[in-house]
């Protein structure tokens, strides 16, 4: 018997401030982060880069701002060998260490 599977492709919640901002999400072009509408009447984003809007954001590689949460360096290669992530696996990475960040966004696993 011959299954054919849709890829599950992983996402996540965006927080702001403990406060659900959005969420971000791989697809099968590459990533999403898609406000949520509750959060987008605040009048604050999450970047500068990543300005309110009703529509998604669609991108081919992480978005700069998710990527800037990121460990780098000796760090980011001692974590990918901890965590047995490969280091190219930004997206694993993103989801594996953003739960607490120093900054008021964080990333929490859906």
């Amino acid at each position: 018997m011959n299954e054919n599977k849709s890829p599950q492709y992983r996402k996540a919640k965006v927080l702001f401030k403990n406060e659900l901002a959005g969420i971000i999400e791989e697809t099968e072009n590459g990533y999403r982060f898609t406000y949520n509408g509750v959060f987008s009447k605040k009048n604050v984003p999450i970047s500068v880069s990543l300005p309110l809007r009703a529509e998604p954001y669609e991108s081919k590689k992480l978005f700069s701002f998710f990527e800037g949460l990121l460990p780098e360096g000796w760090y980011k290669d001692l974590v990918s060998s901890k965590l047995k992530i490969d280091k190219n696996d930004h997206f694993g990475l993103l989801l594996a260490t953003c739960q607490e960040t120093i900054g008021a966004v964080s990333i929490e696993v859906i």
